[in-house]
């Protein structure tokens, strides 16, 4: 029992998170449309789902505080109270709270999860509960769908109209129907009362102890439908009693069931959880339709009417309203089908299935390889098979590891609120490419350094409103979070229309801490890549979320643990681009192997443009020119035998394989080439992990090792060779 309580919390745990930042989400989107319904349900339904898991599982501090933030919520879906910016911070504050109570099974001391905290939470919140009746409001639900109530005249009304026929020994109970009648005075005013007496019998027949009168009431009055039925509670087994809300509320009934969560609920639990049926009226019905009270002619012969058309036929509830509630069951219902075709997989579990699959496409390559070998043109025939359906597998292993980076993207949007916030700005966060995917491991280690990207553009890229007016910028600043692939890689770029970089005073920092010397000659690029040294830092003040030189030589560590690359492009006055590229994966990739020496390397196949024999002449050529020219155009290239120091061999020919990586074309001179793999990646110990344009290496089916090039890198050594030398 035990165990299927810590499954459920860790599964609760999991949901939560995601809906915490569906309700940050949410509340932020407010700050731009405080009458967003669609947003404004989104909320309340997320503190909904919370608050009922949370006490499936035993948690009752979340339930009960997170009972509080709903019913705030719920006034507000109402109608009842207006959100401004002030209760989006309460809430805010509230999400940090249930946030830190789901996380830490015990309370701290102080912070967000602290008893002294929560308390003034509460007190917040119970101010707003009270602002309009100096007690906690509880919504009066009164809402329905569809047509006017119909009065004996046939004419629409707005009012509350009440078909009530007292039942034959109401009187030897000891009740007396006038009393009832005018009980509900005392919750408004009857406008107009008929008497039916179509049943009292001739005089001869009338028994003075029964009852045979009805009537046709018609009442205005604020109360609910089931404060009105509650009037009749002590007869309501005795009598039929119909009751119809006003016109007028027939919009608000049909409102409030579409805002409804999307639980899977029968009709008649829909209008009851929407105001418009209450509890003795379904229990009616239901036993009508039981008891094959109802009947109906169609293709198929007479069946027993639904349950939505018996409570038309009753005039318990009007058409348009049961209308509304079968939508919005019919709606529930694909929800909750949607959801089945969802699966929620343990991330370790994945991971294993990963390395199997990489195991697996080890062991094809050697089947593969002993096939060759020994030339069986009926096992060649079933390794063919066995290639497409070992590639299935992978590829399908690997889809099921790509996530879109929106969610990544999105949680930065407090962040940005947050300082604006604080320091009295104006940002807009835009967000491009959310829907590029990028392997679940990537995304769990980028979410840090691009949050220290943010972060600095926010605090000390973006200008204050008023300076950015002087300088004829509009008031509002914007940082852009741009994703999309390129040539084998994800690439990310964090934008902003800020103040950008002063290049002098980057070079004088690093002049002062003895990162380069007096009078040195770099590159744009050169320049900015100092930024990213440890503690390196051109703020002219610190703050609490950046300045102290702390987490650019993070975000460069990180990124480049990812066999990644980060670059900087800035013009002062005008902004600063941050642009890092990715692998799209750190599992399986497609590669093409090369020979250089008596050495295996992998190239990533996305990468590789073409590949061109390169003949004694053209070599010495581009010996000469240090690069060369194919087919007209001038390709920088990179030999890998000098560059590995690999033993030299006496080649006529050599080969060339083009890559392309950030735009650019470089040439890689290769010895031989050998086609096609399936590279299953392999990390390096720590005492390799320092050799620069490796980036892992991949073991092949007769057991030998492949390494694997890092482009990017290879590419950036060569710029930085070529430009030390001039």
């Amino acid at each position: 029992m035990d165990l299927d309580i810590e499954i459920a919390r860790k599964t609760f745990i999991a949901e939560s998170s995601d809906l915490l930042q569906e309700f940050e989400n949410a509340l932020l989107s407010l700050e731009d449309n405080t009458e967003d319904e669609g947003t404004i349900n989104a909320l309340f339904r997320a503190a909904h789902t919370i608050k009922g898991s949370a006490g499936i599982i035993g948690l009752e501090e979340v339930e009960k505080f997170t009972h509080k933030v709903e019913s705030i919520l719920e006034q507000v879906r109402q109608g009842e109270l207006k959100i401004d910016s002030e209760l989006i911070e309460l809430l805010l504050k509230c999400r940090d709270h249930i946030a830190s109570l789901i996380e830490l099974p015990e309370r701290a001391l102080s912070g967000p999860s602290s008893l002294d905290f929560e308390a003034k939470l509460i007190g917040a919140l119970e101010r707003y509960l009270n602002r309009d009746s100096g007690a906690e409001a509880i919504p009066v639900v009164e809402t329905m769908t569809g047509s006017p109530s119909e009065r004996p005249d046939g004419v629409a009304s707005d009012l509350w109209h009440i078909s009530l026929r007292f039942g034959r020994d109401v009187l030897r109970s000891g009740m007396d129907p006038a009393s009832f009648i005018n009980y509900l005075t005392r919750m408004g005013e009857i406008v107009s009362i008929i008497t039916l007496h179509e049943k009292v019998p001739s005089l001869h027949e009338l028994d003075p102890e029964s009852c045979y009168l009805g009537f046709e009431i018609d009442f205005r009055s604020d109360f609910s439908k089931k404060d009105i039925e509650d009037v009749f509670e002590f007869v309501r087994d005795d009598c039929s009693i119909h009751i119809l809300p006003p016109h007028s509320k027939i919009e608000d009934y049909i409102k409030l069931i579409q805002t409804l969560p999307e639980d899977p609920l029968r009709l008649g639990e829909i209008l009851v959880k929407g105001g418009a049926l209450t509890e003795a009226e379904l229990e009616e019905a239901l036993r009508i339709q039981a008891e094959g009270g109802c009947v109906k002619e169609g293709p198929e012969g007479v069946s027993v009417c639904s349950i939505g058309e018996i409570l038309v036929k009753e005039k318990m509830v009007h058409p348009e309203i049961v209308e509304a509630a079968a939508e919005k069951q019919k709606k529930a219902i694909e929800v909750k089908t949607q959801e089945t075709k969802m699966l929620k997989i343990d991330a370790d579990k994945l991971d294993q299935l990963i390395n199997t699959v990489g195991e697996l496409v080890i062991a094809y390559a050697n089947v593969a390889q002993h096939s060759n070998r020994v030339k069986d043109p009926e096992l060649a025939e079933s390794v063919s098979v066995m290639s497409r359906l070992v590639e299935g597998i992978r590829d399908n292993a690997m889809t099921i590891r790509m996530v879109p980076i929106a969610e990544t993207f999105n949680k930065f949007n407090r962040i940005v609120r947050d300082i604006s916030k604080d320091f009295g700005k104006e940002i807009d966060l835009v967000i491009k490419g959310g829907e590029t995917e990028l392997d679940k491991t990537v995304i769990e280690k980028i979410g840090d350094p691009l949050m220290h990207l943010v972060r600095n553009a926010a605090d000390h890229g973006i200008e204050l409103p008023e300076v950015r007016e002087a300088r004829g910028k509009p008031r509002r600043g914007t940082i852009t979070l741009n994703a999309y692939h390129d040539a084998g890689s994800i690439v990310i770029e964090v934008i902003d229309d800020g103040k950008g970089l002063a290049k002098d005073k980057i070079l004088q920092k690093a002049i002062e801490r003895g990162l380069i010397s007096q009078g040195a000659n770099l590159s744009d690029a050169e320049v900015f890549r100092l930024v990213f040294e440890p503690g390196f830092s051109t703020a002219d003040k610190v703050t609490k979320f950046s300045g102290r030189g702390v987490g650019m030589d993070v975000v460069r560590k990180n990124i480049e643990a990812l066999r990644g690359t980060v670059d900087m492009r800035s013009k002062e006055g005008l902004g600063t681009t941050v642009q890092i590229r990715l692998p799209l994966t750190l599992a399986i990739i497609d590669g093409f192997m090369v020979g250089v020496g008596d050495s295996r390397y992998v190239i990533p196949l996305d990468m590789i443009v073409e590949c061109v024999e390169l003949d004694e002449e053209a070599r010495d050529d581009a010996l000469k020119k240090r690069y060369l020219n194919i087919r007209g155009e001038v390709l920088p290239y990179i030999r890998l035998r000098d560059f590995f120091n690999e033993i030299s061999r006496d080649l006529r020919y050599e080969n060339i394989v083009i890559v392309q990586y950030g735009g650019n074309k470089t040439g890689l001179i290769v010895d031989e080439l050998f086609g096609e793999v399936q590279a299953v990646i392999k990390s390096l110990s720590k005492i390799f992990k320092q050799i620069e344009g490796i980036s892992g290496a991949t073991i092949m089916g007769d057991g030998t090792v492949a390494l694997i090039l890092d482009v990017p890198h290879l590419v950036h050594r060569f710029e930085k060779e070529e430009s030390a030398k001039g």
